[in-house]
């Protein structure tokens, strides 16, 4: 059994999401977060033989997944970078303006959560890293050994959403003067201990992982340059589906998708007089945005925080 086989993700909204995206037999898609390829295995299903699907992720485990499901069906391919790129990746592939659909399922995955040597969780003791494709970037405990207290304190604040940011930043930054952080249990517990307000059925270093994990990967800025790359590769008619795990990550796709649905209006002088009928919408949102049921919940309580939204390229 190899290393992915061992952590097993369940795909979130599956049915859903695929649905959504209104499958053309002969379309092309892009599965912008391959992750294990659960969306991506649904979506071929229901393709024909001259539909093409093309996956994108930064993980080396759901890589060598995508290697193995493209090698068993030709109308599948899988690129190693962040879906912020697949605007130049499908350019180069000369199919801008031409994709059907593209799905977008943000964060991070159950077997990178579940695999204490990737460095993501509080609850499995493990290197500090968090990084998405280890051989890229800096990791967590190189972050975390040079950031100033200030800036620690706001990433805390502005990605965790953690009330006690200034508290936790300064025992973080205390301690590690004494001796570096270098496993996930050791940062968990200073964090811990320095946490006033432990919810109920809640770990004490939830926010504070979650900021240093979506900073490391810069998630947001990625997303937000995904989005718009998104817009560009799409052909009218064509969906974007985005499903998103927390506040901030939903706060910018539904920001967007209002935005599209205004046209380039928001981007000119305020005190332009505009005539409304020169800007035609971009994208227009489809239906409300959809959760997971009580049974998804059930059987996988990390769907609980999941939103869907759903566009049409206009």
């Amino acid at each position: 059994m190899s290393m992915s086989d061992t952590f097993k993700h369940i795909t979130v909204l599956l049915n859903e999401a695929v649905a959504a995206l209104a499958i053309k037999p002969e379309g092309i898609y892009i599965d912008g977060t391959f992750g294990r390829g659960g969306h991506s295995r649904l979506l071929l299903q229901q393709l024909g033989e001259a539909g093409r699907l093309i996956g994108f992720d930064k993980d080396p485990q759901a890589i060598q997944t995508g290697l193995a499901l493209a090698q068993a069906d030709p109308r599948f391919t899988i690129v190693q970078r962040s879906f912020a790129d697949l605007a130049q990746e499908i350019e180069s592939q000369q199919l801008t303006a031409q994709v059907d659909g593209i799905l977008l399922d943000l964060g991070v995955s159950s077997p990178q959560l579940d695999d204490a040597s990737r460095g993501f969780s509080f609850m499995h003791d493990g290197p500090l890293d968090m990084r998405m494709n280890p051989a890229s970037g800096i990791s967590a405990a190189d972050w975390i050994a040079e950031v100033s207290q200030e800036q620690l304190a706001q990433v805390f604040k502005t990605y965790g959403e953690e009330r006690f940011a200034k508290r936790l930043a300064k025992a973080v930054v205390e301690r590690r003067e004494q001796q570096a952080f270098t496993t996930t249990a050791d940062l968990a517990a200073v964090i811990s201990a320095a946490h006033p307000a432990w919810e109920k059925g809640r770990h004490p270093a939830t926010k504070a992982f979650q900021a240093i994990r979506i900073f490391i990967n810069n998630e947001l800025g990625d997303l937000e340059q995904g989005l718009e790359a998104a817009v560009k590769v799409l052909k009218p008619g064509g969906k974007l589906v985005v499903i998103s795990f927390h506040s901030l990550e939903d706060r910018i796709v539904k920001q967007f998708i209002r935005r599209m649905e205004k046209g380039e209006q928001d981007n000119l002088p305020r005190d332009l007089p505009v005539i409304t009928q020169r800007f035609e919408p971009i994208l227009k949102a489809c239906g409300k945005p959809q959760y997971a049921s009580a049974e998804e919940v059930l059987a996988n309580p990390r769907s609980r925080s999941a939103v869907m939204r759903v566009a049409e390229k206009q």
